[in-house]
C-alpha cells in the first residue's frame, strides 16, 4: 500500500514517544502489504476495527488510535485522525 503523508506518523511520534515503535511498526505493515477489502486488514491488525468505513488501529496498547481510509482501487491509506485518546476518536466518528 502507498502510504500518504507518513511525515504525520512522525509529527506525533515526536510529540508522543510512547507512540513510535507501534506507529514504525503499523507503518512498515502497511506499506508491504496489498489490501482488497476491511477484512484483509483486521486480519492483519488483531484489535483494529472497521467504522463508517475507517479502519481504526489501535497503537502503544490503546494509548492512541489511528483512524485511516484506505482506497484498495488504488492501493494507498490517508490517514484521518491520530488521537490521543480512545475517547477523542468516539467523539470524533461517534462511537
Amino acid at each position: 500500500m502507498r502510504i500518504l503523508a507518513r511525515s504525520t506518523l512522525r509529527d506525533f511520534w515526536e510529540q508522543n514517544p510512547d507512540a513510535e515503535t507501534g506507529l514504525k511498526t503499523w507503518f512498515a505493515k502497511i506499506k508491504k502489504a496489498e489490501y482488497n477489502a476491511p477484512a484483509d486488514i483486521i486480519k492483519d491488525f488483531k484489535g483494529a476495527d472497521y467504522v463508517d468505513g475507517y479502519i481504526v488501529f489501535n497503537i502503544a496498547k490503546n494509548k492512541y488510535r489511528l483512524v485511516a481510509a484506505f482506497r484498495y482501487d488504488t492501493k494507498s491509506v490517508t490517514f484521518i485522525l491520530l488521537a490521543a485518546t480512545p475517547n477523542m476518536t468516539k467523539s470524533i466518528l461517534g462511537h
